[in-house]
């Protein structure tokens, strides 16, 4: 009876890939630290200014959503929305005209499909 030799496992040819995602998609908080880290005007949602300002447009827009004209009672459900995205700029971003109030469903759904069918960001897709 032959001796038999155990088997080797054979190096890889490749190095391995680097995750492409930098946080497990279960940990959001960790998502979003990461985002106010690599996107300092994500702060800017959180400053007095921008919650007095969301307000106030929730108010002029009568706490009504402008894609689907639901009214909506619970502030929660409403988000301040940039009509034109600002990019990080300071001015736009606290531009009134540029924000309307929008329902959670209509800013999650609709809203973002449009930004993302636009790239730029600037309605020239």
């Amino acid at each position: 009876m032959t001796k038999r030799k155990p088997l080797r496992t054979l190096r890889p040819r490749l190095s391995p890939m680097a995750p492409r995602l930098k946080t497990t998609l279960g940990n959001e908080r960790l998502r979003l630290n990461d985002r106010e880290k690599t996107q300092p005007w994500r702060r800017w949602y959180h400053s007095a200014e921008w919650k007095r300002l969301r307000m106030s447009v929730l108010v002029r827009d009568l706490f009504t959503c402008q894609m689907c004209g639901k009214l909506e009672s619970n502030t929660s459900m409403l988000i301040g929305d940039h009509r034109v995205p600002h990019h990080g700029n300071r001015q736009m971003f606290f531009n009134e005209a540029n924000i309307q109030c929008l329902c959670k469903p209509c800013h999650d759904s609709e809203k973002q499909r449009r930004e993302r069918s636009d790239p730029t960001g600037w309605g020239f897709a």
